[in-house]
């Protein structure tokens, strides 16, 4: 299909990325680079009017706010961070599938004040205990969240949990959920009135794909 607007589409690398090419080569999008062998930061597709910028994913929903992007494929975690200021989030792809989880030993304490709580997500973690009218001190952390539990950094943590084969392995587990997360497209509010024609095409061929029967052939 062709648009009449340009339209500049911000996706990051890994599994969000993997999962959402399909669902443009539904829309009939397909970036003219292998994005597993380029270094580009701008991929030009088989359409000339739209574009591909491959950013940091906790990055694509400041993209999208500020208009560097028209669109962007973001994780709800993400947005959950973001705040979503600025955004549009007309359509849940239905990928990259995983729940946000309070974790810890088996034989964690939930009820205390004050825990000590290891994470990445600091808003969410924050709005989650709040509303429990707990207070927490969280620390910040970047990886490796598991380990935080078992040398008395925490008492539990907040992360995304797939299979859970990750916090069995450390010898956590799942306490308490906070989120089901999963891939969203989001929409710069300005770029949804002044593109609105070509960004309901999108939305259109994307939602057909979303919902379209599992084996169905794309």
């Amino acid at each position: 299909m062709e648009f009449i607007d340009a339209l500049t589409i911000a996706l990051s690398k890994g599994r969000i990325f993997e999962q959402t090419l399909p669902l443009l080569a539904h829309a009939g999008i397909e970036p003219r680079d292998d994005p597993a062998a380029t270094r580009k930061l701008i991929l030009a597709t088989n359409l000339p009017r739209v574009k591909l910028v491959i950013i940091r994913a906790a990055d694509v929903p400041t993209y999208v706010q500020y208009g560097a992007a028209d669109l962007g494929v973001a994780g709800k975690d993400v947005l959950m961070e973001h705040g979503g200021a600025g955004l549009y989030e007309p359509l849940d792809l239905r990928i990259a599938r995983c729940r946000m989880m309070v974790a810890g030993v088996p034989a964690a304490d939930l009820g205390p004040d004050r825990l000590r709580i290891a994470t990445k997500y600091v808003a969410s973690t924050e709005r989650h205990f709040a509303a429990k009218g707990q207070q927490v001190e969280i620390i910040k952390l970047y990886g490796s969240m598991e380990l935080a539990p078992l040398v008395g950094l925490s008492d539990l943590i907040v992360d995304l949990v797939e299979s859970g084969n990750t916090l069995e392995a450390n010898g956590l587990v799942p306490l308490e959920p906070i989120a089901d997360i999963s891939a969203r497209l989001v929409v710069n509010k300005a770029a949804w009135k002044m593109k609105h024609a070509a960004i309901m095409a999108l939305l259109g061929v994307l939602r057909e794909a979303v919902e379209a029967p599992v084996g169905a052939d794309q």
